[in-house]
């Protein structure tokens, strides 16, 4: 019987996330790390909303809750103006 070793190894704890976090405080400095969270948690959180925004449409397509078409287009022009306006935002 064959065993298999796992080539990825289980989650970093003691020794080894002291010098994980020695690396990350040298290559980004202190005042850099808050930041780089920050932005993650913000990117994440955008993931989050349009992936419940397209469950939330599937859904509704699985339902037929969709009236006509020309509901639909409206709905899309908006979208993607307030997609728009966060990407302005957001770079600014």
């Amino acid at each position: 019987m064959v065993n298999a070793i796992p080539l990825i190894g289980g989650i970093p704890a003691g020794p080894e996330l002291l010098i994980i976090l020695l690396v990350l405080v040298l290559l980004f400095g202190a005042n850099k790390i808050p930041k780089l969270a920050r932005s993650t948690g913000q990117a994440m959180g955008e993931f989050k909303k349009g992936r419940e925004e397209v469950e939330d449409e599937l859904k509704q397509m699985q339902e037929g809750d969709l009236d006509t078409d020309a509901d639909t287009t409206t709905e899309t022009a908006d979208d993607d103006e307030e997609e728009l306006e966060t990407e302005k935002e957001s770079s600014a």
